[in-house]
């Protein structure tokens, strides 16, 4: 008996300093580049007058403020997007997909490292007969039983550990996939704004096209009263009046499907009436942009991160199927009573007991463990080519970001000078058309053009503010500063 639990004590002590088998995880390093792009980007870029023509500066190495948001100025787009954090039912379902994980680790460590005690009471009334035994009669008795029974798998080789290091990677992927959320959700709210501010600046223009487009009618109309046109620049004045009213119609489809994406984005129903109308002259163009270290990208991005957690379980699934291929360690034991009375349950003389060890070791299954084994390291292949990959397009969509401000700048700068040009052509060309000094053709061509001018501004100026949304996001938006971006 001595020497039993001798070797029991020996088994638990080499379970509690042993090694778990299977490679231990380390987070990949960042990748070693000083820069988003492959040329410099400027200091700031360039600027025109008007609204959301301010030059932007790119401020270097600093961090995302955690509401970003808030460097459009505007206070009902900080107060959609507290709405949409309080009421978005995907937000609440990636919470509870973490607090689910979290009881799922929880349940491993309970399961895995502590012992399963339970505990069980019988009674039992027999009659049996006596012919049996060779005896005549009938014999009655009753027989109780209390005993307590233990169970323990020693975590030998660590699989048990690994199994727990796994379901704890789960945790972390859940835990990113709701910053992911949180992003996702913040982002899409203020980029739908913006482009329901579009579209209204475009509607605007529009009618403001037709109003200009109606003067001209008229006065093409007087001139043919006169003799001095023909009826077909009539009806070629009347054709172009109703084409630009046949662009309304699309505008204003799209313009009400932004706002039922926008209340479905805060957790409301479309037929709300509650929610605020923006403008893009109520919103501002945030100058200062602040760009994080390329190193620390990996950290900042969920999406990252998520894929990092997902190579940490796959990295841990590795060691479970190593340790399946090892003996499996088992102590197994009762403590009880039974007696014929239940006054002598316990009784030292009713006391029962039993310990046991047990070593199981496969020696055959066609292969089957070993098959597990490289399937394991299979997956963590694909999940480290999988991070690889996620990595990559986080670099790109900051650079995305990055040469777009660039380059929207330049391209509203040009609008806006073909705006401010095709304007003056069409004042001078339809005072010369009253004059009778230039035909309908010019001034047509002069409408058409100002049209296209007006409305390409309209939609470079939009642009900037989407894409100054667009490099918040691909740096990861500041969730890491806003610790209830993570909670449950």
């Amino acid at each position: 008996m001595l020497s039993f639990r001798i070797a029991i004590f020996t088994i638990s002590s080499l379970a509690l300093v042993s090694c778990a088998v299977g490679p231990n995880f380390h987070r990949p390093a960042s990748p070693a580049t000083p820069s988003y792009t492959a040329s410099p980007l400027p200091k700031k870029t360039a600027s025109v007058k008007g609204q959301g023509g301010a030059a932007q500066q790119f401020e270097m190495y600093k961090d995302i403020p955690a509401q970003w948001w808030a460097l459009f100025q505007s206070e009902d787009l900080n107060e959609l997007i507290q709405q949409g954090l309080a009421n978005s039912p995907n937000l609440a379902a990636a919470q509870a997909a973490l607090r689910e994980a979290h009881d799922n680790l929880w349940a491993g460590i309970g399961a895995g490292l502590f012992p399963l005690i339970t505990g069980q009471f019988n009674a039992q009334r027999e009659q049996f007969s006596g012919n049996t035994f060779g005896q005549p009669g009938t014999n009655l008795f009753n027989l109780y039983n209390a005993q307590v029974n233990v169970s323990y798998t020693l975590d030998v080789f660590g699989g048990i550990r690994r199994q727990i290091e796994a379901l704890g990677a789960q945790e972390d992927y859940e835990r990113f996939e709701l910053a992911a959320t949180y992003l996702s959700l913040t982002a899409n709210i203020v980029t739908t704004a913006i482009a329901q501010a579009q579209l209204r600046a475009q509607i605007s223009a529009t009618y403001e096209l037709i109003q200009s487009q109606e003067e001209s009618l008229r006065i093409i109309n007087g001139q043919f009263q006169l003799g001095g046109v023909a009826r077909t620049d009539v009806l070629a004045q009347q054709t172009l009046l109703a084409q630009t009213y046949a662009t309304l119609p699309p505008l204003e489809k799209s313009l009400a499907q932004t706002r039922h994406a926008l209340a479905v984005l805060v957790g409301r129903l479309p037929s709300d009436d509650q929610l605020p109308v923006f403008d893009l002259s109520q919103l501002k163009l945030p100058t200062h942009l602040p760009i994080s270290l390329p190193s620390r990208l990996v950290a900042q991005r969920p999406d990252v991160r998520a894929a990092e957690a997902l190579m940490h379980a796959a990295s841990a699934q590795i060691g479970v199927a190593t340790a399946n291929l090892l003996p499996q360690f088992t102590l197994n034991g009762y403590y009880g009573a039974t007696a014929n009375q239940l006054k002598d349950l316990f009784k030292h003389s009713s006391e029962i007991w039993d310990i046991e060890g047990q070593v199981m070791q496969t020696i055959f299954n066609g292969g089957a463990l070993l098959a597990k084994r490289r399937a394991a390291i299979d997956a963590y292949q694909q999940a480290a080519a999988q991070y690889r990959e996620t990595v990559l397009q986080a670099f790109q969509n900051v650079a995305d970001a990055l040469r777009a401000l660039q380059y929207d700048a330049i391209a509203l700068r040009a609008q806006t000078q073909a705006e401010s040009s095709a304007r003056g052509t069409l004042r001078l060309t339809r005072q010369q058309f009253k004059l009778g000094a230039v035909n309908y053709l010019s001034l047509l061509n002069a409408e058409i053009q100002y049209q296209q001018t007006r409305i390409a501004r309209v939609q470079a100026e939009a642009q900037r503010f989407t894409d100054t949304a667009a490099l918040f996001q691909a740096l990861g938006g500041g969730w890491w500063n806003n610790p209830g971006a993570v909670a449950t």
